[in-house]
This record gives structure tokens, sequence and C-alpha cells, in this order.
């Protein structure tokens, strides 16, 4: 009788604790919750007032299975990043998972492919062996972007040997200019960049070196500000799993790369 009734107790408490989860995510998804990102063609960039890209496909994808309306916005990388670290309630994408970023985000899942070069100009065909051998060169970065935390946390300095600006086509100019040696970006960013640009990548761009340990997840990540209720992560975790599983998240690959 008292196993029973214990069992009973137990039931009737999860569900109590699942109807608080619901009603935590409801009130938030439905007043407070706030997407931010950057312009990173192909994965998230603005055409004709509408954000749009590989990545953006996927998170509407997921907000639609989760069930959830939200605002998207646009912004310089480091802004995004600053209002997703220190604000409640906030999710950012297209961003790389890395060691130093583990604790600082609730993470969703990943979203795109993603692969991280120093590029060089192949009339210059500077070409790396390990990355200690591009300390006497200048390096093009975005401001805080993962590329450029990476370089740092390598021990290489800002205003030294690292050239940062606010956005990625600049980074190309620069390079193109002979302004900088070489450019770290991800390889679909530099790729588009340089179509963009009137260029050909195969004739203008060397992969000088891959950097294969940037990033945990061989992707680019949805997270979450580390102020936003569980029940929030888990909803989106688990609708990026339902897209993957039902086919939409492979469909949106092939339409984008």
């Amino acid at each position: 009788m008292n196993r029973t009734l214990t069992t009973r107790r137990q039931a009737a408490r999860a569900v109590l604790l699942a109807g608080l989860a619901c009603l935590s995510f409801q009130a938030v998804a439905a007043d407070d919750l706030r997407i931010v990102t950057e312009e990173l063609p192909p994965y998230n960039m603005t055409q004709n007032g509408q954000i749009t890209g590989l990545s953006t496909e996927v998170v509407r994808a997921v907000l639609k299975e989760a069930g959830v309306q939200a605002p998207i916005q646009s912004m310089p990388w480091a802004r995004a990043y600053d209002i997703a670290l220190n604000t409640e309630n906030v999710a950012i994408y297209s961003i790389t998972r890395t060691p130093q970023r583990e604790k600082l985000f609730k993470w969703v899942g990943v979203i795109a492919p993603t692969n991280w070069y120093l590029f060089s100009r192949s009339d210059k065909n500077i070409k790396l062996k390990k990355l200690d051998e591009a300390r006497g060169l200048q390096i093009a970065t975005v401001n805080e972007d993962a590329g450029e935390q990476y370089l740092v946390g390598k021990g290489f300095a800002l205003g030294k040997n690292l050239q940062s600006s606010s956005k990625y086509e600049l980074n190309y100019e620069k390079l193109k200019l002979g302004r900088v040696d070489l450019w770290v970006a991800n390889e679909l960013n530099a790729m588009y960049l340089v179509r963009q640009a009137g260029d050909d990548p195969t004739q203008v761009l060397v992969h000088a070196l891959p950097l294969n340990d940037l990033g945990s997840t061989g992707g680019l990540d949805l997270a979450f500000s580390l102020k936003t209720p569980d029940a929030v992560v888990d909803r989106f975790r688990k609708a990026l799993e339902t897209i993957k599983k039902n086919g939409t998240y492979d469909s949106l690959q092939k339409k984008w790369l």
C-alpha cells in the first residue's frame, strides 16, 4: 500500500514539474525570447530586408517545430555575442562551439557544417605546416569571432599580428589589397565572399593551413544565454533532433550546399 502511494506521489510530482516547465517555456516564448545573429553568408544574411541563409532556415524550422515565434535580429558579431552572454532568454547562431565558450552558453546543437582555415592569396602561395609559422605574418580577423578568439588563445595579439574588422567582407579586401598575409575564416563564408566580390576562389585563394581543432562539433551551432530556462533550451534541442530525423534538416543542407 505504501509503495503504491509513493509511486502515485512520484507520478503526481513528475506531472507537476512537467506542467511548471511547460508554463515556464510558454511564458518565455510568448513574450521574451529573442534570437540574434550576424551577417555571415551563406549561413545568415539579409536579402531584400529579410534574414535568410542556411543556418537561418534551419533555425526557422526549429522554431516551427517547437511551436515558437521569436524575432531574429542581425547585427555585428561582437554585439550579438555580448547580448547573448549577458541577457536572459536570448538565442544566438551561427556560433562555433569552442572550449573557451563551452560554459558560457547552453548549447542546442549543430545547425550547419563548417571548416576553418587560414587562407592566403594564390599569388603569394603561403602554405604553412603548423600555426607557429604564422606568427610573423599579418592575419585578418573579425572582432570576437571564433577565429580571432582561437588565435588570441594561441598567443597571437590584436594590433601586432592580428588585424580585427567588424565585417567579414573587409577581410577579403585586406587580403586582396595585400594589407594582410592571411585571413582566418570558415570555408563556406570565404568562398561566398570571394564570389560576391567577382573573383573565383579557386583562382585567388590558397588553403594555407587547416584549423582542425577550432570548434568541438565540426559545425556551427545554435545556443542560448545562461539566463534562459532549461525548459526552453530542451524544447529547442528536441525540435532540432526532430527536424534532423524527419528529413527537413537534410533537405535544407542540399538546398544551400
